[in-house]
Protein backbone atom coordinates (compact mmCIF):
# COMPACT_ATOMS: atom_id res chain seq x y z
CA UNK A 1 0.00 0.00 0.00
CA UNK A 2 1.47 3.44 -0.95
CA UNK A 3 2.04 5.97 1.86
CA UNK A 4 -0.53 7.66 4.31
CA UNK A 5 1.54 11.05 3.07
CA UNK A 6 1.18 10.10 -0.51
CA UNK A 7 -2.52 9.68 0.21
CA UNK A 8 -3.32 12.81 2.17
CA UNK A 9 -1.19 14.75 -0.91
CA UNK A 10 -3.55 13.63 -3.11
CA UNK A 11 -6.50 13.83 -1.35
CA UNK A 12 -5.39 18.56 -1.06
CA UNK A 13 -3.97 17.83 -4.35
CA UNK A 14 -7.71 16.36 -5.54
CA UNK A 15 -9.41 19.17 -3.76
CA UNK A 16 -7.37 22.33 -4.08
CA UNK A 17 -5.58 21.90 -7.61
CA UNK A 18 -8.42 20.08 -9.53
CA UNK A 19 -11.48 21.99 -7.30
CA UNK A 20 -13.04 18.66 -7.30
CA UNK A 21 -16.32 18.36 -5.46
CA UNK A 22 -17.04 16.05 -2.39
CA UNK A 23 -18.51 14.18 -4.20
CA UNK A 24 -15.98 13.35 -6.71
CA UNK A 25 -12.93 13.52 -4.42
CA UNK A 26 -14.34 10.80 -2.32
CA UNK A 27 -15.30 8.66 -5.99
CA UNK A 28 -11.83 8.88 -7.27
CA UNK A 29 -10.28 8.13 -3.45
CA UNK A 30 -12.46 5.14 -3.76
CA UNK A 31 -11.45 3.92 -7.06
CA UNK A 32 -7.72 4.43 -6.10
CA UNK A 33 -8.22 2.42 -3.09
CA UNK A 34 -9.54 -0.36 -5.90
CA UNK A 35 -6.21 0.04 -7.60
CA UNK A 36 -4.16 -0.41 -4.68
CA UNK A 37 -6.24 -3.04 -3.41
CA UNK A 38 -5.90 -4.89 -6.76
CA UNK A 39 -1.82 -3.77 -7.01
CA UNK A 40 -1.54 -5.23 -3.41
CA UNK A 41 -2.86 -8.58 -4.82
CA UNK A 42 -0.61 -8.75 -7.41
CA UNK A 43 2.35 -7.82 -6.08
CA UNK A 44 2.40 -4.38 -7.81
CA UNK A 45 3.66 -1.18 -6.34
CA UNK A 46 1.30 1.51 -7.67
CA UNK A 47 3.73 4.10 -7.79
CA UNK A 48 5.77 2.12 -10.45
CA UNK A 49 3.15 0.07 -11.99
CA UNK A 50 3.56 -0.60 -15.94
CA UNK A 51 1.37 0.17 -18.77
CA UNK A 52 0.54 -3.37 -18.73
CA UNK A 53 -0.31 -3.50 -14.64
CA UNK A 54 -3.08 -0.85 -15.56
CA UNK A 55 -4.34 -2.37 -18.58
CA UNK A 56 -4.87 -5.77 -16.29
CA UNK A 57 -6.18 -3.71 -13.60
CA UNK A 58 -8.79 -1.96 -15.60
CA UNK A 59 -9.71 -5.16 -17.33
CA UNK A 60 -10.36 -6.97 -14.10
CA UNK A 61 -11.89 -4.47 -12.78
CA UNK A 62 -14.10 -3.48 -15.48
CA UNK A 63 -15.38 -7.28 -15.71
CA UNK A 64 -17.58 -6.48 -12.25
CA UNK A 65 -18.36 -2.72 -13.64
CA UNK A 66 -20.56 -2.89 -16.57
CA UNK A 67 -22.21 0.58 -16.39
CA UNK A 68 -20.04 2.41 -19.22
CA UNK A 69 -20.45 5.75 -16.83
CA UNK A 70 -18.87 4.43 -13.98
CA UNK A 71 -16.17 2.95 -16.05
CA UNK A 72 -15.38 6.12 -17.80
CA UNK A 73 -14.83 8.01 -14.19
CA UNK A 74 -12.80 5.14 -12.70
CA UNK A 75 -10.05 5.40 -15.49
CA UNK A 76 -10.20 9.39 -14.87
CA UNK A 77 -9.53 8.20 -11.16
CA UNK A 78 -6.82 6.48 -12.97
CA UNK A 79 -5.56 9.25 -14.74
CA UNK A 80 -5.73 12.04 -12.59
CA UNK A 81 -3.82 9.76 -9.68
CA UNK A 82 -0.96 9.13 -12.49
CA UNK A 83 -1.21 12.69 -12.90
CA UNK A 84 -0.82 13.77 -9.54
CA UNK A 85 2.47 11.20 -9.57
CA UNK A 86 3.73 13.30 -12.32
CA UNK A 87 2.63 16.45 -11.06
CA UNK A 88 4.82 16.08 -7.50
CA UNK A 89 7.27 14.62 -9.46
CA UNK A 90 7.32 11.13 -7.86
CA UNK A 91 7.81 9.67 -11.20
CA UNK A 92 8.75 10.92 -14.70
CA UNK A 93 6.39 9.39 -17.15
CA UNK A 94 2.72 8.68 -16.65
CA UNK A 95 1.73 4.91 -17.73
CA UNK A 96 -1.82 5.83 -17.31
CA UNK A 97 -1.37 8.15 -20.58
CA UNK A 98 -2.92 5.09 -22.94
CA UNK A 99 -4.66 3.98 -20.90
CA UNK A 100 -8.54 3.59 -23.30
CA UNK A 101 -11.63 2.05 -22.54
CA UNK A 102 -11.07 -1.80 -22.89
CA UNK A 103 -12.81 -4.11 -25.09
CA UNK A 104 -14.03 -7.12 -22.44
CA UNK A 105 -15.07 -9.46 -25.19
CA UNK A 106 -11.52 -9.64 -26.53
CA UNK A 107 -9.38 -10.63 -23.61
CA UNK A 108 -9.97 -13.78 -20.98
CA UNK A 109 -7.48 -14.28 -18.29
CA UNK A 110 -4.42 -16.59 -19.09
CA UNK A 111 -3.81 -20.09 -18.11
CA UNK A 112 -1.32 -22.20 -18.53
CA UNK A 113 -1.43 -25.24 -20.23
CA UNK A 114 -0.33 -28.42 -18.55
CA UNK A 115 3.25 -28.13 -21.21
CA UNK A 116 3.52 -25.04 -20.27
CA UNK A 117 3.48 -25.63 -16.43
CA UNK A 118 5.86 -29.09 -16.75
CA UNK A 119 8.22 -26.45 -18.52
CA UNK A 120 8.16 -24.13 -15.84
CA UNK A 121 8.89 -26.85 -13.34
CA UNK A 122 11.90 -28.93 -15.31
CA UNK A 123 13.66 -25.56 -15.12
CA UNK A 124 13.74 -25.44 -11.92
CA UNK A 125 17.50 -26.41 -9.92
CA UNK A 126 16.18 -28.52 -7.26
CA UNK A 127 19.81 -28.85 -5.80
CA UNK A 128 19.76 -25.47 -3.82
CA UNK A 129 17.64 -24.88 -1.33
CA UNK A 130 15.68 -21.60 -2.67
CA UNK A 131 15.05 -24.47 -6.41
CA UNK A 132 13.67 -27.20 -3.97
CA UNK A 133 11.10 -24.07 -2.13
CA UNK A 134 10.15 -22.87 -6.05
CA UNK A 135 9.26 -26.57 -6.67
CA UNK A 136 7.29 -26.64 -3.61
CA UNK A 137 5.94 -23.15 -4.56
CA UNK A 138 4.59 -24.01 -7.97
CA UNK A 139 2.91 -27.53 -6.74
CA UNK A 140 0.94 -25.25 -3.78
CA UNK A 141 -0.34 -22.66 -6.00
CA UNK A 142 -1.13 -24.94 -9.02
CA UNK A 143 -2.55 -28.17 -7.17
CA UNK A 144 -4.34 -26.39 -4.47
CA UNK A 145 -5.26 -23.14 -6.38
CA UNK A 146 -3.87 -20.80 -3.36
CA UNK A 147 -3.86 -16.99 -3.61
CA UNK A 148 -0.48 -15.39 -3.27
CA UNK A 149 -1.37 -14.08 -0.20
CA UNK A 150 -2.48 -17.49 1.15
CA UNK A 151 0.60 -18.94 0.63
CA UNK A 152 2.92 -16.04 1.76
CA UNK A 153 1.09 -16.62 5.02
CA UNK A 154 0.56 -20.11 4.94
CA UNK A 155 1.52 -21.95 8.52
CA UNK A 156 3.34 -25.22 9.50
CA UNK A 157 0.95 -25.54 12.15
CA UNK A 158 -1.97 -25.17 9.62
CA UNK A 159 -0.93 -28.43 7.36
CA UNK A 160 -2.20 -31.50 8.20
CA UNK A 161 0.70 -33.66 6.58
CA UNK A 162 -0.47 -36.93 7.02
CA UNK A 163 -3.89 -36.54 6.12
CA UNK A 164 -3.23 -34.24 2.99
CA UNK A 165 -4.49 -31.39 3.81
CA UNK A 166 -4.28 -27.77 4.74
CA UNK A 167 -6.39 -24.95 6.80
CA UNK A 168 -6.50 -21.88 4.58
CA UNK A 169 -7.34 -18.70 6.14
CA UNK A 170 -8.97 -16.40 3.22
CA UNK A 171 -10.34 -13.23 2.38
CA UNK A 172 -12.00 -11.68 5.01
CA UNK A 173 -10.73 -14.40 7.51
CA UNK A 174 -12.57 -16.89 6.27
CA UNK A 175 -11.18 -20.72 6.85
CA UNK A 176 -11.02 -23.56 4.55
CA UNK A 177 -9.71 -26.81 4.22
CA UNK A 178 -7.83 -27.73 0.90
CA UNK A 179 -6.17 -30.65 -0.53
CA UNK A 180 -2.73 -30.96 -0.59
CA UNK A 181 -1.60 -33.43 -3.52
CA UNK A 182 0.79 -35.89 -3.71
CA UNK A 183 2.89 -34.30 -5.90
CA UNK A 184 2.81 -30.69 -3.63
CA UNK A 185 3.39 -33.19 -0.24
CA UNK A 186 6.63 -34.71 -1.65
CA UNK A 187 7.89 -31.37 -2.72
CA UNK A 188 6.98 -29.70 0.51
CA UNK A 189 8.57 -32.43 2.58
CA UNK A 190 11.86 -32.28 0.50
CA UNK A 191 12.02 -28.26 0.60
CA UNK A 192 11.52 -28.61 4.83
CA UNK A 193 14.40 -31.17 4.95
CA UNK A 194 16.03 -28.47 2.76
CA UNK A 195 15.49 -25.51 5.05
CA UNK A 196 15.95 -28.24 7.90
CA UNK A 197 19.95 -28.24 6.90
CA UNK A 198 20.38 -25.00 5.48
CA UNK A 199 17.99 -22.20 6.10
CA UNK A 200 18.57 -20.19 9.18
CA UNK A 201 15.33 -19.49 10.76
CA UNK A 202 14.50 -15.93 12.54
CA UNK A 203 12.94 -15.90 16.10
CA UNK A 204 9.26 -15.43 15.16
CA UNK A 205 9.35 -16.69 11.66
CA UNK A 206 9.80 -20.44 12.37
CA UNK A 207 5.87 -21.11 12.18
CA UNK A 208 5.71 -20.03 7.92
CA UNK A 209 6.16 -22.73 5.53
CA UNK A 210 8.02 -20.63 3.47
CA UNK A 211 11.14 -18.46 4.39
CA UNK A 212 13.40 -16.41 1.79
CA UNK A 213 17.18 -17.42 2.45
CA UNK A 214 17.69 -15.37 5.06
CA UNK A 215 14.56 -16.86 7.04
CA UNK A 216 12.37 -14.58 6.94
CA UNK A 217 8.79 -14.68 5.71
CA UNK A 218 8.34 -14.67 1.84
CA UNK A 219 6.56 -11.48 0.39
CA UNK A 220 4.18 -11.48 -2.68
CA UNK A 221 6.35 -9.55 -4.90
CA UNK A 222 8.85 -12.44 -4.11
CA UNK A 223 6.80 -14.89 -5.55
CA UNK A 224 5.49 -12.50 -8.79
CA UNK A 225 9.63 -12.10 -9.13
CA UNK A 226 9.64 -16.25 -9.17
CA UNK A 227 6.76 -17.10 -11.62
CA UNK A 228 7.24 -14.40 -14.07
CA UNK A 229 11.25 -14.97 -14.27
CA UNK A 230 10.28 -18.96 -14.74
CA UNK A 231 7.89 -18.16 -17.26
CA UNK A 232 10.46 -16.15 -19.55
CA UNK A 233 12.77 -19.02 -19.02
CA UNK A 234 10.60 -21.22 -20.25
CA UNK A 235 9.44 -18.91 -23.01
CA UNK A 236 5.70 -19.01 -22.40
CA UNK A 237 4.95 -15.24 -23.77
CA UNK A 238 1.49 -14.76 -21.96
CA UNK A 239 1.05 -12.00 -19.45
CA UNK A 240 1.35 -14.31 -15.92
CA UNK A 241 0.93 -13.97 -12.10
CA UNK A 242 0.67 -16.34 -9.18
CA UNK A 243 -2.94 -15.86 -9.78
CA UNK A 244 -2.31 -17.64 -13.59
CA UNK A 245 -1.76 -21.15 -11.67
CA UNK A 246 -4.93 -20.89 -9.43
CA UNK A 247 -6.70 -20.01 -12.41
CA UNK A 248 -5.31 -22.61 -14.41
CA UNK A 249 -5.72 -25.25 -11.28
CA UNK A 250 -9.73 -24.13 -11.62
CA UNK A 251 -10.08 -24.47 -15.22
CA UNK A 252 -8.20 -27.19 -15.52
CA UNK A 253 -10.53 -29.02 -12.83
CA UNK A 254 -13.50 -27.75 -14.69
CA UNK A 255 -12.40 -29.28 -17.82
CA UNK A 256 -11.51 -32.74 -16.59
CA UNK A 257 -15.38 -32.56 -15.49
CA UNK A 258 -15.41 -31.06 -11.65
CA UNK A 259 -18.31 -29.52 -10.31
CA UNK A 260 -18.54 -25.96 -10.19
CA UNK A 261 -19.54 -25.89 -6.78
CA UNK A 262 -16.94 -28.31 -5.68
CA UNK A 263 -14.06 -25.39 -7.49
CA UNK A 264 -16.19 -22.77 -5.98
CA UNK A 265 -15.60 -24.31 -2.15
CA UNK A 266 -11.57 -24.93 -2.95
CA UNK A 267 -11.30 -21.98 -4.72
CA UNK A 268 -12.60 -19.68 -0.89
CA UNK A 269 -15.53 -17.83 -3.04
CA UNK A 270 -18.45 -16.16 -1.53
CA UNK A 271 -20.01 -16.36 -4.59
CA UNK A 272 -20.29 -18.69 -7.09
CA UNK A 273 -20.01 -16.10 -10.12
CA UNK A 274 -16.81 -15.13 -9.03
CA UNK A 275 -16.11 -18.81 -9.79
CA UNK A 276 -17.57 -18.45 -13.49
CA UNK A 277 -15.20 -15.86 -14.10
CA UNK A 278 -12.51 -17.61 -13.02
CA UNK A 279 -13.13 -20.42 -15.13
CA UNK A 280 -13.99 -19.28 -18.79
CA UNK A 281 -14.21 -22.04 -21.11
CA UNK A 282 -13.52 -21.35 -24.32
CA UNK A 283 -16.64 -21.90 -26.68
CA UNK A 284 -14.76 -25.17 -28.48
CA UNK A 285 -14.95 -26.65 -25.07
CA UNK A 286 -18.22 -26.31 -24.54
CA UNK A 287 -18.96 -27.15 -27.59
CA UNK A 288 -17.22 -30.92 -27.38
CA UNK A 289 -18.96 -31.20 -23.54
CA UNK A 290 -22.24 -30.66 -25.64
CA UNK A 291 -21.52 -33.46 -28.30
CA UNK A 292 -20.54 -35.53 -26.23
CA UNK A 293 -22.57 -35.66 -22.84
CA UNK A 294 -25.80 -34.49 -24.36
CA UNK A 295 -28.44 -37.52 -24.54
CA UNK A 296 -29.31 -36.32 -27.82
CA UNK A 297 -26.16 -37.09 -29.53
CA UNK A 298 -25.48 -40.34 -27.58
CA UNK A 299 -25.46 -43.24 -30.48
CA UNK A 300 -27.18 -46.21 -29.68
Amino acid sequence: MIQDQVYKEYHTFLKLEKSLSDNSVMAYERDLKKLLCWADAHGVDPVSASFDDLQAFVYDTFKSVSNARSQSRMLSGIHSFYHFLLYTRRIDQDPSELLAMPKLDQHLPAVLTLEEIDRMVQLIDVSTPEGQRNRAIIEMLYGSGLRVSELVNLKLSDMYMPEGYMCITGKGSKQRLVPISDEAKRQFGLWMQCRHESVPVLPGQEDFAFLNRRGHQLTRVMIFTIIKRLCAEAGIQKNISPHTLRHSFATHLLQNGADLRVIQQLLGHEDITTTEIYTHLDVSDLREAVLKYHPANQHH
